[in-house]
């Protein structure tokens, strides 16, 4: 522990280093008591102004309103006073953004964004590194849930002494909502995501599970659902903060799982982040983003200063080449355009991933463990003995590889009664147009069997996963429908919303739950004479149905499914019933024949 003290010491020297503000004590809230306490809302704002007040390169905003009609607020650090995102981008510079409290008991990344802030605008001790970059605080994200404070809030957490709650006020996680966008916050996160379309994200949380000695571990996506210059630059930042941790006595370790909870020998799980997470989605939007998870049962001043750290190394990365970084991604764009411009007749896209079994050794610092059997449970559990700190080498799965692609089309067609669908395509920046005439396209459509949801709402959805089958049909559509072509930037967004396999799908959410529900039904004594119009006219027909009454000994002993057999195959049955209403269009000359599209966003 002596490099926190002599951490702190060093900040609260810097607190009081005479600046522009007159040499006023500048200790944050935390730093005040002790490293012990957060401050609430109020108290974290009006640091923040004070912060505006004494320096011209900070500006204190906000992004949108939550449920209980807080103001989400936005601190934006600029050397070259450029508050604004137009200005931004034209300044050349790379976009940061820091986010902390998505989950609003894991409050690190405020009080260490808020000694950031300190130290590069007021005392200016690291005022470099805001040389070459744009600076976007959200100290707050949850905030609803920030100001549901209560000492007994995280029952495995370490401070601080109180605590926010994990979910916003309507009770949805909102590191689940990146890519299906429920919740207010969500949509007015993702507006400041677009508008400002930073190259960086990073996320703070604390993270829960095994007892090890690192105060920090951090996640990257780092394999096919990020672009290869993104993985590449993201590489060298990782090379580089595990250096510089390690250099300051701090040492860090990927973000991971273990095979076996009570087991370590077992291994240890790396994986790719659905696009559901923050993560995952800045990679679908071809972006960087670093997940930052301190321990939750280190105390809350060590939690703090490590994420203060970390904050440090990776900005220090950026300003030592801040050009790398606007490279990696301006590549990714333009790499996206390309790869869903050009012919798709061959290639497929992954939207699914798993861990493989290729291992490599890794060494963990973890603590001596053994496992107890419980008089109260009956169970048993692991107990961590932390005098009693190891380095061991344990198999580290890392490999990811994908286990579901899709074969992608030119574009998607969306009949515009699907508003919801349309509301969050353009939640996300999505470009999209809509037809101005009737228009018969040929397209793949998709036809679902066997649906089956989760019994218990997910996120306040009922997620359903069906079979799939494709077939090829020519459909006529209205004028109005929209169309959303994937050359573009956010194409691999459109990807894993608008095909039905990917696992974060508009339909896996439940946004198409309705196309699964029968609304007409036949009466036996009206089908009983139309199945015998349709046998004695069809001897095809005849043979089937004869098979399957042979066959199947279970449809032979059903009344009910035996007429349906025949409901199912006449002009009566409901052709939209378990379809898809999104076509997928893969000839490029079909699209051209398209007139005078409406632009939108």
């Amino acid at each position: 522990m002596r490099w926190y003290f002599a951490l702190a010491a060093c900040i609260i020297a810097a607190a009081f280093t005479e600046s522009p503000a007159q040499g006023l004590d500048w200790r944050t809230d935390f730093e005040k008591s002790g490293g012990k306490s957060s401050p609430d809302f109020a108290a974290t704002m009006s640091y923040a102004r004070r912060l505006e007040k004494a320096s011209p390169w900070i500006r204190v905003t906000d992004f949108g309103t939550t449920p209980q009609g807080r103001r989400l607020p936005l601190i934006i650090v600029s050397k070259d006073r450029v508050f604004t995102p137009d200005r931004a981008r034209a300044s050349g510079k790379p976009v940061v953004l820091v986010q902390s409290g998505i989950h609003a008991g894991e409050i690190d990344g405020k009080d260490a964004s808020l000694m950031l802030l300190r130290e590069i605008a007021v005392t200016k001790s690291l005022a470099h590194l805001a040389d070459g970059v744009t600076l976007l605080i959200m100290p707050i994200f949850n905030l609803d849930g920030h100001e549901r404070r209560s000492p007994t809030n995280r029952i495995n957490q370490n401070g601080p002494d109180i605590q926010g709650w994990r979910t916003t006020a309507q009770n949805l996680n909102l590191n689940r909502d990146y890519i299906k966008a429920d919740a207010p916050e969500m949509r007015a996160w993702l507006r400041c995501y677009n508008v400002w379309q930073p190259e960086l994200l990073i996320d703070c949380h604390v993270t829960d599970g095994i007892d090890f000695q690192y105060n920090l571990t951090y996640s990257m996506e780092l394999f096919e659902n990020c672009p290869p210059s993104v993985v590449a630059w993201q590489k060298g930042l990782r090379e580089a903060f595990v250096r510089g941790m390690a250099a300051l006595g701090d040492p860090v370790c990927p973000y991971v799982f273990p095979r076996e909870d009570l087991d370590l020998s077992k291994g240890l799980l790396n994986y790719a982040a659905p696009p559901r997470f923050s993560t995952g989605y800045a990679a679908v939007r071809n972006r960087a983003a670093v997940l930052v998870e301190t321990h939750m049962l280190k105390p809350y001043a060590t939690r703090v200063t490590s994420t203060y750290r970390l904050l440090v190394e990776i900005l220090g990365h950026i300003h030592a080449d801040p050009s790398a970084l606007r490279r990696a991604i301006d590549e990714a764009d333009r790499e996206t355009i390309r790869l869903f411009s050009s012919p798709r007749d061959s290639a497929w896209f992954p939207v699914d991933f798993q861990q493989t079994e290729f291992t490599r050794p890794i060494d963990f610092l973890g603590y001596q463990s053994a496992i107890r059997t419980s008089d109260i449970s009956g169970g048993t559990y692991v107990q961590w003995d932390r005098n009693a700190p190891m380095k061991v080498t344990v198999p580290f799965f890392d490999e990811v590889t994908p286990t579901r692609r899709v074969r992608t089309p030119r574009a998607y067609m969306i009949p515009q009664e699907w508003s919801d669908v349309i509301v969050v395509l353009q939640a996300h920046g999505l470009h999209m147009t809509r037809l101005s005439r009737e228009q018969r396209l040929p397209v793949a459509g998709t036809v679902f069997s066997k649906p089956k949801w989760r019994e218990q709402p997910y996120e306040g959805r009922h997620t359903v996963r069906a079979t799939s089958s494709t077939r090829l049909d020519t459909v006529t559509y209205p004028a109005g429908t929209w169309i959303v072509r994937l050359d573009q930037p956010g194409a691999r967004v459109a990807v894993h919303l608008l095909e039905p396999d990917a696992p974060d799908s508009f339909l896996g959410w439940g946004f198409f739950n309705t196309i699964f529900e029968q609304k007409e039904y036949f009466e036996s004594y009206v089908m009983e004479g139309v199945a015998r119009d349709m046998l004695a006219a069809d001897s095809a027909l005849r043979t089937e149905f004869s098979a399957k009454v042979a066959s199947d000994s279970l449809f032979a002993k059903n009344p009910r499914a035996r007429l349906n057999f025949f409901y199912e195959r006449s002009p009566w049955y409901d052709s939209k019933l378990n379809v898809y209403p999104v076509g997928r269009v893969f000839d490029p000359s079909a699209l051209k024949a398209i007139e005078d599209p409406v632009r939108r966003r």
